[in-house]
C-alpha cells in the first residue's frame, strides 16, 4: 500500500495537511483528501506536484 504525506504551499512556506494519505481527488478548486482510517479533509487550493518515490503530494493554497 502506498501512503502519502500531503503539504500545502502558500508564499514559499510548506505545512503539513495530513499523513497517511490513501486516496486524493481534485473537484473544481478544492482537493479532497482521505487518510487511511477513512477520515477527510477537504483543502481549497490546486494540486502542483505528485512525487510517489517520495510519497508526497503538493498543493499550492491561495494566499
Amino acid at each position: 500500500m502506498c501512503l502519502a504525506s500531503v503539504y500545502g504551499k502558500q508564499n514559499d512556506t510548506e505545512t503539513l495537511i495530513m499523513k497517511n494519505v490513501t486516496r486524493v481527488e481534485v473537484r473544481e478548486d478544492k482537493v479532497y483528501l482521505y487518510d487511511i482510517i477513512g477520515k477527510e479533509t477537504v483543502v481549497e487550493g490546486k494540486l502542483t506536484l505528485v512525487d510517489l518515490t517520495r510519497s508526497i503530494v503538493q498543493i499550492e493554497c491561495p494566499a
